[in-house]
């Protein structure tokens, strides 16, 4: 080794490294128009809301699938009796406090008919659940403000106020440290402090002259903020129906297009082509101008020499529109979390099995709805509701056994009666028989609990009874066959 040679640069074998990369972040021509986008919840919902919320407000309006939709939302989530209040508090000995748990719910139930719980008077709390579905599928949110005073059945109501009434469009940081983002006003732990509130509909304007946007400022213990959060430190929610809106706008307009098109075919039109555009002359002229031709049924008209007719013929309805458009509407019901065939009304090609395997997955969606719908809209108004009515002595039970009766009170949501009862029936006895299910399980299939199962039994019992009636079907116990009756003689003998 010479003296010089630690100066020499020392040649390495190359080594060939392959590349390595998620197909999802490639970028080239064919994934030019697939955007990224780092930006936060609310920097994205901040420019589009409005516009969002509007759209699918047009849809709701005018798409008979998207009007489809909410009303599967309403009929699935709250049903024909809405969310069912079940008290079970219990006394220091451990038995129900039946008197107590049956006023609360008598009391409930009188606060919720037509006309009390609204500030407007115009709603039954029945009517307040599913307009705050329809709601909150069609604008993402809902917000209701809760009230307080002596002109209130039992001293409380609610108000429903709009979406666009929250202003998005006031975003600042305040002296405290607070930000308001789109109208919500939030601590530094993004914990909703109040709710800025227009004193005017921003598209009320027939009613309301041009004014400066005036705002209210509502404390966030006043508000239920009703939506469902999809991102960590979302502050407004956004439309159900955002993943499937493009598709259920360009289906609309194209189901229009074929109607358009299937009405020219149905009405045939026809061209007469001279040599010179000036040398027919026809029955009359249309718009002034145009000269045309009156056809009836079965008559034929003679064509001057050098004239010829060309028909025109679109060829519409498609043959293939029925297949396009079913394609089109899975994929929407996808979006939707609803079944296809449950969207479109189309059960020509289903049966038992695959009917059922969509009902269920459907149904678990509308079970977690309610459930969504019962922690954070059914129980905040029934607390309020509660506390209030024990204040304003509309409940004669003191204020002290507030935290007895909110604990123990349970809300159950509609249940759904299944495509093969016969089948299912038999399916709970056999899971009764084994030990798999409780009686509280198959009641709450059906919406129903146990106890009000068997209090309504004991009523009808009780009933049969007084009417002097023997009931045919005795419910409960081992069904065994009926022994014979023996008669004989002394000796024993038939």
């Amino acid at each position: 080794m010479g003296l010089f040679d630690f100066f020499k640069r020392t040649e390495e074998p190359k080594k060939s490294f392959k590349k390595r990369n998620y197909a999802a972040a490639r970028a080239g021509r064919l994934f030019g128009d697939f955007l990224d986008s780092g930006n936060s919840a609310d920097s994205e919902l901040r420019f589009t809301l409005e516009t969002m919320r509007n759209r699918s407000r047009e849809l709701v309006r005018d798409n008979e699938f998207a009007r489809r939709y909410v009303n599967l939302m309403k009929t699935n989530i709250v049903g024909d009796k809405g969310f069912h209040l079940q008290v079970k508090a219990r006394n220091e000995d451990g038995k129900l406090d039946a008197a107590g748990n049956t006023i609360i719910e008598n009391a409930w139930k009188r606060w919720g008919r037509l006309g009390a719980p609204t500030a407007d008077g115009r709603m039954s709390w029945y009517d307040c659940q599913r307009l705050a579905i329809e709601t909150l599928v069609r604008d993402g949110e809902v917000f209701v403000k809760k009230l307080s005073g002596t002109k209130y059945r039992d001293g409380f109501a609610i108000q429903f106020i709009e979406a666009d009434m929250v202003d998005e469009k006031k975003n600042e940081t305040l002296s405290n440290g607070n930000q308001i983002r789109m109208g919500i006003e939030l601590d530094k732990a993004h914990r909703p402090v109040a709710y800025w509130v227009l004193t005017s509909h921003p598209g009320d304007r027939l009613y309301h002259t041009a004014q400066a946007r005036k705002h209210t400022r509502v404390p966030a213990d006043e508000m239920i903020h009703l939506f469902m959060a999809n991102r960590t430190h979302q502050t407004r929610g956004e439309p159900f129906m955002v993943s499937a809106m493009s598709a259920l706008k360009m289906l609309h307009a194209y189901r229009e297009a074929e109607v358009i098109a299937a009405r020219i075919q149905a009405s045939k039109m026809g061209f007469i082509k001279t040599p010179s555009g000036d040398d027919y002359v026809g029955d009359g002229y249309e718009n002034d101008f145009t000269p045309i031709i009156d056809v009836e049924p079965g008559s034929f008209h003679q064509l001057g020499a050098g004239q010829d007719i060309s028909f025109f013929d679109p060829n519409h309805p498609n043959t293939g529109y029925a297949e396009f458009e079913g394609a089109m509407l899975r994929g929407i019901s996808s979006g939707l979390n609803v079944s296809y065939a449950a969207l479109s009304n189309d059960l020509s090609s289903v049966n038992y099995s695959s009917i059922r395997q969509g009902a269920l997955d459907e149904r678990d969606g509308y079970r977690a709805m309610q459930m969504f719908m019962i922690e954070h809209f059914i129980e905040p108004v029934f607390r309020a509701w509660l506390s209030s009515a024990m204040d304003f002595g509309g409940i004669p039970l003191p204020s002290n056994k507030y935290d007895k009766f909110s604990d123990n009170a349970m809300f159950r949501g509609r249940g759904w009666n299944w495509v093969d009862p016969l089948k299912e029936i038999n399916a709970a006895v056999v899971g009764l028989n084994n030990g798999i299910l409780s009686m509280q399980d198959v009641a709450a299939n059906y919406g129903r609990d146990v106890e009000e199962t068997f209090s309504q039994i004991a009523r009808d019992k009780e009933l049969a009874q007084q009417l002097g009636l023997s009931m045919a079907f005795e419910p409960f116990g081992q069904k065994m066959p009926a022994a014979p009756e023996v008669q004989g003689g002394d000796d024993g003998d038939l």
